[in-house]
């Protein structure tokens, strides 16, 4: 248990700083990696496997987005099962939109390294405020 917290709490601060490359490297090579929604419209969007891929989706929300405020309401453990909710508002920089949500991230972890990632948000409100 004190590796997934340490892994959760890593993954957190990267994030916040987004520090891409000790962000990816939490991530095992190949990954379980889902964010359901408008893939058409959002191409950070869908399904991902690969590490590389994982880079590639940080690099493309980060260049579309700028964040306002994020908060942690609630972290829940199960051996090596994090679920996370929370709340973030974020500007869209293609629209000058802001959007707000709330979201669950699941991450699951096997021999020290994140092996599968589902993120839920309010995925019809992120499309909207990308709508010039």
């Amino acid at each position: 248990m004190s590796l997934t917290k340490t892994i959760l709490t890593s993954f957190l601060t990267h994030l916040q700083n987004r520090d891409l490359v000790n962000l990816v490297n939490l991530f095992a090579d190949n990954v379980k990696w889902t964010i359901p929604g408008n893939e058409k419209e959002i191409k950070w969007l869908g399904s991902r496997t690969m590490k590389i891929e994982i880079e590639d989706f940080f690099k493309m929300l980060w260049k579309e987005t700028e964040p306002i405020s994020a908060e942690i309401h609630k972290v829940l453990f199960d051996n090596d099962d994090v679920i996370i909710k929370g709340s973030f508002t974020t500007k869209m920089l293609a629209t000058e939109k802001k959007v707000t949500s709330i979201f669950f991230i699941h991450f699951m972890i096997n021999d020290g390294k994140i092996t599968e990632y589902t993120l839920l948000e309010d995925s019809y409100a992120v499309s909207q405020s990308l709508i010039k």
